[in-house]
């Protein structure tokens, strides 16, 4: 397949603008897509020539014989020396073998260009699809934090396909259609310039009935598109809270949901269909009529003996080679309204801003850990501020716990650590150095993450392991397993460590997926280690288990732990306490039980709720 270097023209082509100027802007930048694709465009434009000339022979065979069985032919001298003019029925089987030869020849081309054509089109569909995906993968978490997934699958399965529609059943048959009715209309003016000039007369029809339906196509097309999208969603949101759906009886409901939103797409379908049968409808009817008109005509000039029964027929295939462009025209022009309309939904996302990275060609450098904030105020959005003024400094290999209470800006204060979002003012550094100014990608290679609810992907144990470092190899993928302490349960699985995992890990335990996650952060070796509360879900004898392959994960880096139990406040170095986005105190945990009310009352709820679920370990103050 063919490098390709994608350029955008980096504008949307509103809905309010005309199809003319649509699809002028869809065809600069559908050329961007034809460019690694020269030499096969090439092709198949020498094979639709060859199409046409073939098509413009096709009818003389016919026209041969009826003329001369009318004793009307005028036949080339091939055909009128020798045994041939002694034996009409060699004449004529010869002159039927000229036109299946010529048919043969027609039907070869015409295979060899629908495959060629299908292969071209999914290549450029497969590019197309290659490009957003890398494109959705590089916009901020916070896209895809307020975004809809299922509309961005929508995107990449559905319109992708526009290029597809715009340059192969759009651009490439108008330029086609186009050629073939300057040939054809040619022709028809040699053999008869009335009858031609007679049947141009429907194409004012043709262009009033486009101009009249084009803007309502357009409009269902837009209405379709959105309809089908919401159908994924719902699809999407359901299938991934199976869970919840089960468990609280409400398949009916979901189903009925559904059925809902299926239903308005279909309509939407529908509507689309019925503007677009009308339109199909009210073009054939036309070109029928103006054949009508051409038929009745010619019929009088054979009357008047300025034409052959035979050259009428030839007219007729003609004519039949000038509508059939004509109406492809006006259809390919109606049914263009969709593949804009997609094209438009895939250029939007394209014109997203990418993660910055200015400093992506930068030579990466293993960072140390030290970590600090300084005067970082973070918001989401006007009125919406999480972070204030936070100052802190974390040493290499020290273990900062952080709590208060659900809001107080934990998960925000680690995400801009990892440039998942960018501090509205202030700075983080590593090691002295801004974030902002090292590569992403090296950042955020050095930062090892066990999130509070583990995250298996499709594939393989092995699979999942590798993860945190693609170029392990098997031993160290042990050795990672070995030391998060779940080497002992992989092996007892049938195939080991390429046993084949459900969707999320399904057929595990909570905590065997989460040993997992610690597995993945053992082999990726960052100096950077993130626990967002990693046993927060396991009930108390999986934490227990998990707590000393947590110790030793955290040995030699910079750690941060998001704590909602006293198991992973205890052992830190310090604890920064969070409240409305703002640090109140600071400290190790005697410290603060001495220091800080909100401490206390923070650690008398976990010692409480430690309780109920049965832990019996000595009370907070005096551990």
């Amino acid at each position: 397949m063919p490098s390709v270097t994608w350029s955008d023209p980096g504008f949307l082509t509103p809905s309010s603008v005309p199809l003319r100027r649509q699809t002028d802007s869809a065809s600069r930048w559908t050329y961007s897509f034809i460019r690694p694709y020269r030499r096969e465009v090439a092709a198949l434009g020498v094979l639709s020539l060859a199409e046409i000339a073939l098509r413009a022979f096709a009818p003389w065979p016919l026209k041969a014989i009826i003329d001369y069985l009318g004793h009307t032919a005028r036949l080339p001298r091939l055909f009128t020396t020798g045994a041939m003019s002694r034996h009409p029925a060699l004449l004529i089987a010869a002159i039927v073998m000229a036109g299946l030869i010529v048919q043969l020849m027609h039907q070869l081309v015409l295979l060899v260009h629908t495959r060629r054509q299908a292969q071209l089109g999914q290549s450029m569909v497969f590019d197309l699809r290659s490009r957003l995906f890398t494109h959705l993968q590089n916009l901020s978490l916070a896209h895809h934090a307020t975004g809809s997934a299922a509309d961005s699958v929508y995107r990449l399965d559905a319109d992708a396909s526009c290029i597809e529609g715009l340059l192969l059943r759009g651009l490439f048959p108008l330029v086609f259609s186009g050629a073939t009715l300057v040939v054809m209309f040619g022709i028809l003016l040699r053999l008869d310039a009335p009858l031609a000039l007679i049947s141009m007369s429907i194409v004012p029809l043709l262009y009033f009935n486009l101009r009249r339906s084009a803007r309502r196509m357009e409009s269902g097309a837009r209405s379709a598109k959105s309809a089908e999208s919401a159908v994924i969603t719902r699809l999407y949101e359901s299938l991934s809270a199976i869970s919840l759906v089960k468990m609280f009886a409400r398949e009916e409901h979901e189903a009925d949901r559904f059925s809902g939103v299926a239903r308005a797409a279909i309509r939407e379908r529908m509507a689309v269909t019925r503007h677009e049968s009308f339109f199909s409808f009210a073009v054939g009817a036309i070109t029928v009529a103006g054949a009508s008109l051409v038929l009745g005509v010619g019929a009088v000039h054979v009357l008047d003996g300025r034409l052959t029964v035979g050259t009428l027929l030839v007219v007729m295939s003609y004519l039949g080679f000038v509508y059939g462009p004509l109406s492809a025209i006006a259809t390919t022009a109606g049914s263009l309204h969709s593949a804009l309309t997609s094209a438009r939904r895939v250029r939007e996302v394209l014109r997203l801003p990418r993660e910055a990275d200015p400093h992506a060609g930068a030579a990466p450098t293993r960072l140390r850990g030290e970590v600090r904030f300084d005067a970082v105020t973070f918001a989401y959005g006007p009125g919406r501020t999480v972070l204030r003024d936070v100052s802190f400094v974390a040493a290499p290999g020290e273990t900062v716990a952080l709590v208060g209470l659900s809001g107080a800006g934990k998960t925000t204060l680690v995400s801009l650590l990892a440039r998942l979002y960018v501090p509205s003012t202030g700075s983080v550094a590593i090691d002295g150095v801004d974030v902002g100014t090292l590569p992403l990608r090296s950042l955020r290679e050095q930062i090892a993450v066990v999130p509070q609810e583990s995250i298996l992907l499709s594939g393989s144990i092995a699979d999942n392991i590798l993860y945190g470092r693609l170029e392990a190899n098997r031993d160290e993928v042990i050795a990672a397993a070995v030391a998060a302490e779940c080497a002992a349960f992989i092996e007892r699985l049938p195939e080991g460590y390429d046993t084949p995992l459900g969707a999320s890990g399904a057929g595990l335990s909570g905590g065997q997926r989460q040993r997992l996650s610690i597995a993945r952060a053992f082999l990726k070796d960052a100096p950077i280690l993130i626990l967002d509360e990693p046993t927060a879900s396991l009930d108390l004898v999986a934490e227990r288990k998990l707590l000393d392959a947590l110790a030793r994960l955290r040995r030699g880096r910079t750690t941060f732990v998001i704590a909602h139990r006293l198991s992973t406040i205890r052992d830190a170095d310090r604890i920064l306490v969070l409240d409305s986005g703002s640090i109140t105190a600071q400290g190790r945990h005697e410290q603060l039980l001495e220091s800080s009310g909100m401490y206390r009352r923070l650690c008398d709820e976990l010692s409480r709720d430690a309780a109920a679920a049965g832990d019996r370990r000595p009370n907070t103050r005096r551990a």
